[in-house]
């Protein structure tokens, strides 16, 4: 059994399409380093232009990517592309049934 998470990544000026495709290239790259599991990855944009994606880390994966330079790369670029956002800042967040543009990955 492994962890779904969720996690907002809300683009730096002039980064948004740096930062969809890094999040394209997210997972597959996850899933060649055998850190997630097969389940499909998805992928939204908030009126905001935030990115909100949905992945399942594979048991113990997600403290095996802290230690992996490959994972810490990619962070890298992420942290170029983007700053990471709470969910509860996306306006989306706050209503019963949030709504979002969906990104084909």
């Amino acid at each position: 059994m492994g962890t779904m998470v969720i996690v907002a990544y809300r683009p730096k000026s002039g980064q948004a399409d740096a930062l969809e495709t890094l999040v394209r290239d997210h997972v597959p790259r996850l899933r060649a380093l055998d850190l997630v599991t097969d389940r499909a990855a998805q992928a939204m944009r908030a009126r905001d232009g935030t990115i909100v994606e949905i992945f399942e880390w594979k048991d113990g994966a997600i403290d095996a990517a802290h230690e992996h330079p490959d994972v810490q790369a990619m962070w890298a670029e992420f942290a170029e592309a983007c700053d990471y956002a709470p969910l509860e800042t996306l306006d989306e967040a706050s209503r019963m049934f949030a709504e979002f543009e969906p990104l084909d990955l």
